[in-house]
């Protein structure tokens, strides 16, 4: 625990209390392995959240006091959420990762993105005139989420600015991610979707970044044959575009992925 308190005085939320309320509502069937792995990260990852930006340690705290009701786990593989289901509460990730996935007309599974703790599912439509879930949201390891009601939430943005701003500007970036992402569906070419994504993932100053995804998960991404993304892969890497260290993609030439 030394380790995981050092990296919360860092960031400045300890959560001491929501840890031990985590660790007392975990079931024991979880997994001691992921339990106690759980144990190491419930400081960690609960130590920031883009809708608490701005907030102090205390504000932060008796919020979560204040609304945590429940806490809910999942193994690797579960699916959270179906896409239409309403949405009846605040589902609050703070441990894991999810996929979420899309049905289309023609039957077709259209992998979204990969969402990490800790962040909110779909918060641009908890309060939408539908209310419901517009993708399906599936386990990519084993998850922890907190349940808040969306009428406490809402009475909570309500009297505070703070946390009302974070809130809309959360939903301003969903509309932009998503925006991208039906601009890179709109794209023909593999190549110029993959330049496309490369330039959204790095700037000229940070010309590395890491994969969250394996390279059959990528494939899925852009909606094409594995074999035809590690082709596309491969020759940018010999054109001297891009280097490839497992999931480590580092950009070489910025203005051939441009002029893509």
């Amino acid at each position: 625990m030394e380790d995981s308190t050092h990296i919360t005085e860092q960031t400045g939320h300890s959560h001491s209390h929501l840890h031990h309320l985590l660790e007392n509502q975990i079931p024991t069937d979880y997994g001691h392995s992921e339990q106690s792995h759980g144990a190491y990260h419930h400081d960690q990852e609960l130590s920031y959240c883009p809708l608490f930006k701005g907030m102090s340690q205390k504000e932060h705290d008796q919020f979560l006091d204040r609304n945590v009701k429940e806490v809910l786990t999942y193994k690797k593989g579960e699916t959270i959420v179906l896409q239409g289901e309403p949405i009846k509460w605040v589902m609050l990730l703070v441990q894991g990762s999810v996929r979420t996935e899309m049905i289309t007309l023609e039957g077709n599974v259209l992998n979204i993105d990969i969402l990490e703790a800790v962040i909110p599912l779909a918060p641009a439509f908890i309060y939408g005139a539908k209310k419901s879930y517009p993708v399906d949201v599936i386990a990519a390891e084993p998850c922890v989420f907190l349940k808040i009601s969306k009428e406490a939430w809402l009475d909570e943005m309500a009297e505070n600015r703070q946390l009302l701003t974070n809130f809309l500007t959360m939903n301003a970036d969903l509309t932009f991610f998503l925006t991208n992402k039906l601009q890179m569906i709109s794209l023909k070419s593999l190549r110029k979707k993959l330049a496309t994504f490369f330039l959204e993932k790095t700037t000229v100053e940070k010309d590395t970044f890491n994969l969250k995804r394996s390279r059959t998960q990528l494939a899925e991404y852009f909606g094409v044959q594995r074999q035809s993304l590690a082709r596309s892969l491969k020759e940018m890497e010999d054109e001297g575009i891009i280097q490839l260290r497992g999931r480590i993609v580092k950009i070489l030439d910025r203005s051939r992925l441009i002029r893509e």
